[in-house]
């Protein structure tokens, strides 16, 4: 049987928790052939996997959102009436019609530049800006609406690889990618959500100085219509925790198709990890394991750790994670280590956990948006205990959802620098409440978070999936 994985900017370019997860869950079943479809921004990441593929992957696709190298020599076609109502209806929001979308983008003939600078596509942006939006300037919206549906055509006109089931690790484009692959070749369809996507693109946006004002709504409402296209078309939709699903059933999930599945960690792979060495004599570990990117703020970690350390001269901070994925953002937060004159950051870049866990006293999580966190998961296992902000399912790891353990760590809000220092301290300053912390942690992974039951969990999809086929 033939999977094909469909993933949007993460495996096998960047380190993370996702990338981690698809990694892992290729590997688990070497009895299965998988095709990785993975989505980026443009042809600069080209190639540049970090993650060596696994013997089972057979073919490697890219997509590229953004590609200047459009079919720009093909001659000109007007639409045909259906065609044009189909993508006046999409982008007025008024009814997409994906079936016809994805018969029309099989063709040939369809060229993506003639279409977005053609007459068609002008007047259906026109239609759309006299009913909602006549009060901007209509140069600047139709620009911005280009921009906008420039990478849902690309996706629609992309050629996709066949296979018996298509899992996306995400809805958005790749749900779209998805969807369409089980109209043509009327394959099986599956969706994991580490984040809910709509979700995770508002909260961006919101934050974003690219697009400004009405120009946000838009997006949103892209990122909407894509979603919930996967959602319908998918046979099941994975969440990760209880209320990851109920925002799934907000935004249009069907309730019959929904099912939760939580991470898991190899616990027994954090049991004889290397503990602190003598140069750590005296010193109290604060340990991040991130990528040093905005969503995980790190410059509210440094600040935070910063006030800590005024009081409690002990504490060392390590960051243990990949820089390059936004060099600019790291060249910022290398710079603000120097303007703290304190030897005691340490940027480490990549790491393997397990050499470095041990030697914590505690870890930190500082993101302004996660999942289920898969660092949280090894920190538990690790005997750690764990600061992290009230994003994501973090308040339910720690606090516990369904057990009696007792907290694991200690939640803080979100870019509360005082607040994050303080739980420093309180930890710093306490060795038998980390203990305690990090032993509720284990018991509570070793219980519900173990990656056997996550691995089983998917097996019985797989095979449920395979069974069908074979009847079909």
């Amino acid at each position: 049987m033939r999977i094909c994985i469909v993933v949007e900017g993460c495996y096998p370019y960047v380190v993370g928790g996702v990338s981690s997860w698809v990694h892992s869950l290729i590997q688990t079943f070497p009895e299965y052939e998988f095709v990785v479809l993975a989505i980026v921004a443009n042809r600069s990441s080209r190639g540049k996997f970090v993650y060596e593929m696994p013997q089972n992957v057979i073919e490697v696709h890219e997509l590229y959102l953004s590609d200047d190298e459009w079919d720009k020599k093909r001659r000109h076609r007007r639409l045909s009436r259906e065609e044009f109502q189909t993508l006046r209806g999409l982008i007025l929001n008024q009814h997409a019609d994906w079936e016809t979308l994805f018969r029309w983008f099989r063709k040939s003939d369809v060229s993506l530049n003639n279409l977005l600078m053609g007459e068609d596509f002008f007047q259906a942006v026109l239609d759309f800006y006299r009913l909602n939006y006549s009060q901007i300037v209509f140069s600047d919206f139709l620009w911005m609406m280009r921009s906008i549906y420039l990478p849902l055509f690309l996706t629609l006109k992309t050629k996709l690889p066949k296979a018996d089931i298509y899992h996306c690790v995400c809805t958005g484009y790749a749900g779209l990618i998805g969807s369409m692959a089980k109209y043509m070749y009327g394959s099986r369809l599956l969706i994991s959500e580490h984040g809910i996507y709509t979700r995770e693109r508002e909260e961006e946006l919101v934050r974003a100085q690219w697009v400004k004002g009405i120009y946000k709504n838009i997006w949103i409402e892209q990122f909407r219509k894509m979603s919930l296209l996967a959602y319908h078309s998918a046979d099941i939709v994975i969440s990760l925790y209880g209320y990851a699903r109920e925002l799934q059933l907000e935004l249009g999930c069907p309730v019959e198709k929904t099912m939760v599945i939580p991470n898991g960690v190899a616990v027994e792979e954090f049991q004889d990890i290397p503990g602190k060495p003598d140069e750590d004599e005296g010193k109290i570990n604060v340990g991040a394991i991130v990528r040093v990117t905005p969503i995980k703020d790190i410059k509210t970690m440094m600040q935070a750790f910063s006030f800590a350390k005024e009081q409690e001269p002990a504490l060392k901070l390590w960051i243990m994670g990949p820089w390059e994925e936004d060099r600019e953002y790291a060249r910022e937060c290398f710079e603000l280590s120097e303007l703290m004159e304190t030897s005691d950051i340490v940027f480490t870049g990549r790491v393997d956990t397990r050499e470095y866990l041990g030697r914590m006293d505690m870890t930190i999580l500082t993101s302004i948006s996660e999942g289920q966190p898969l660092v949280v998961l090894e920190s538990f296992a690790a005997h750690k205990p764990v600061i992290a902000t009230n994003v994501g399912n973090c308040e339910g790891l720690i606090l516990g959802e369904e057990d009696t353990y007792g907290p694991a760590g200690i939640v803080t809000n979100i870019m509360n620098v005082e607040e994050i220092a303080q739980a420093i301290l309180r930890l710093a300053h306490d060795e038998k409440l980390r203990l305690e912390m990090g032993e509720h942690g284990y018991q509570r992974v070793s219980e519900r978070y173990r990656i056997e039951k996550m691995q089983n969990a998917y097996s019985n999809i797989y095979k449920d999936f395979e069974k069908s086929i074979s009847r079909n």
